[in-house]
């Protein structure tokens, strides 16, 4: 998809479900990555961590079946990425629901429509997998995020006041949900 950025300037966006990561997805993918957590909007790192960790755990991602890594590329360059997070099978009570996490935007190329495409995506890949219901949780601090999941359509259905800690602070969490599968709505 090609849309321009607020400055008018085009851009060639698109968003892939990654089942294996070539030496130059993967250096993208963690130069993206480590960026994003120096931004303060990574997924649980506070700071990056040494470069062989960030890519043992990509290509971990790529083991785990629970596991979709979806990668956003802007003008063909992975910027960012979400994982899709399905429940274990033995967990049948929440077997119509999974979790959007790991969910980033390099800095670099935020502006151009990337985050929401990643998101949409995941979305689509939750109902194509038979999910009713996607559920997500995101810092109280990335106020970007919590924009663009609530007009998305998400709704906010909790907070939990030590969700996260930076240095010696606690920082609050946000927890949010989507029905996917208007049709079959039932009591949500």
């Amino acid at each position: 998809m090609t849309q321009c950025d607020n400055r008018g300037i085009e851009a060639k966006t698109s968003v892939e479900l990654a089942d294996d990561l070539r030496a130059a997805d993967l250096s993208d993918l963690c130069d993206a990555a480590e960026l994003a957590i120096t931004d303060g909007g990574g997924f649980g790192w506070l700071a990056p961590p040494p470069r062989d960790v960030l890519e043992a755990y990509w290509r971990g991602v790529l083991l785990i079946p629970e596991r979709d890594l979806l990668i956003g590329r802007l003008d063909d360059v992975i910027a960012g990425s979400c994982q899709l997070l399905r429940p274990t099978r033995n967990n049948e009570a929440q077997s119509f629901s999974c979790n959007l996490t790991t969910h980033f935007v390099a800095p670099w190329a935020r502006g151009h429509g990337l985050s929401a495409e990643l998101i949409r995506a995941a979305e689509d890949r939750a109902i194509e997998t038979d999910f009713d219901l996607l559920n997500l949780d995101v810092r109280e601090t990335q106020i970007a995020a919590i924009s663009l999941f609530e007009g998305l359509g998400y709704n906010r259905f909790g907070e939990h006041p030590y969700y996260a800690r930076v240095g010696k602070n606690y920082v609050k969490g946000c927890f949010y949900f989507k029905k996917l599968n208007k049709e079959n709505s039932g009591d949500i």
